[in-house]
């Protein structure tokens, strides 16, 4: 997704509407790709091998997005790009282990629902906070320092919390997420860096390469795991909107006991509660069972559908909250 970076030149019209556009018609894409794969499986069982690499086209485009000014925010505003991070990979890895534990989940489920928490911030995420009047600078770069972080720590909070659970191959999985995330997002900066005109003009595009990679990745993990949708899909679905609900809620939580300005903490809880689900799946789909893909699958959905409407009701917020203020300021005047 597009970052709509406030710490680097201002993004065109046409990339903050095609961003607006493909954020809004995100979820609805993925529910009906969803819903083709479920409906016809053995279609699309041949998709499987594409998951990784799409998540890594999906984290080129956002190397694409980033720039030198948005890494000066980490240096210029460290506390609250810490406190993020720290609340990121604190808080849902171990929501996503009580979830599992209170639903009594099954291994494979369970391993995939903790999987998904221990993944870095989602890419939308960026854009869902420029949607709510968040701190859009801040959301780039907590989403780029938790992405960074990854290959370290999501293998390592996997092993000791979905380990409990099943297997985890630490190891490979860290090596197979610096070559899906890290590297890709490497060389999209480097291509930004010496092509900045050339990518410039691709940065409206940006979005849908995004939410078609996306889809894809949906589709793919929805049809290997259609047996295990209609089993427990109702009882997965619990789960992860409690998971991401929470996230959100304790998120803005840890951000408001640091005393962050509303914005940031706006901000914060859409980092935590916005996951990078479809590296969930992919992993999940490669080092777990295909049962395991399946929380992240349905995260991807759920947690666009939960950040646009949580975009909506802070954006109107803030809207009566301006006309409040301009409205007592006229009666001051008077």
């Amino acid at each position: 997704m597009s970052s709509l970076s406030e710490s680097s030149a201002p993004a065109s019209a046409a990339e903050e509407r095609s961003a607006r556009v493909a954020v809004t018609l995100f979820p609805l894409l993925i529910l009906a790709g969803g819903a083709v794969a479920l409906a016809a499986p053995t279609a699309f069982i041949g998709l499987g091998p594409w998951i990784n690499p799409l998540l890594g086209v999906i984290m080129f485009g956002m190397g694409l997005t980033l720039t030198p000014p948005d890494f000066a925010v980490i240096a210029k505003r460290p506390v609250p790009v810490v406190i993020g991070v720290v609340a990121q990979y604190a808080i849902m890895p171990f929501l996503g282990w009580l979830v599992a534990a209170a639903l009594g989940l099954p291994p494979a489920l369970a391993a995939g629902v903790i999987l998904v928490g221990c993944c870095p911030g989602g890419t939308a995420s960026n854009v869902v906070s420029y949607l709510a009047k968040g701190d859009v600078a801040l959301s780039v770069a907590m989403t780029t320092v938790s992405t960074l972080l990854a290959p370290l720590l999501t293998p390592v909070l996997a092993l000791w919390l979905a380990g409990q659970y099943m297997p985890v191959d630490a190891g490979s999985m860290a090596w197979s997420i610096v070559q899906i995330v890290l590297f890709p997002v490497l060389l999209g900066l480097v291509i930004r860096l010496f092509l900045p005109r050339l990518v410039n003009k691709s940065l409206p595009a940006l979005p849908w390469i995004s939410v078609l990679a996306i889809t894809v990745v949906v589709v793919a993990v929805v049809a290997g795991s259609a047996k295990a949708i209609f089993s427990a899909g109702l009882l997965v679905l619990v789960a992860v909107i409690l998971h991401n609900g929470l996230g959100y809620a304790l998120g803005y939580a840890a951000a408001r006991l640091f005393r962050l300005p509303v914005p940031s903490r706006r901000t914060t809880a859409i980092e935590v509660g916005m996951q990078n689900s479809g590296l969930a799946a992919g992993l999940a789909r490669q080092y777990l069972t295909p049962e395991s893909a399946l929380p992240g699958a349905i995260f991807s959905v759920w947690h666009n559908v939960s950040g646009a409407v949580l975009a909506a009701y802070w954006r109107r917020r803030g809207t009566v909250a301006a006309r409040d203020r301009d409205a007592a300021a006229v009666v001051i005047a008077e």
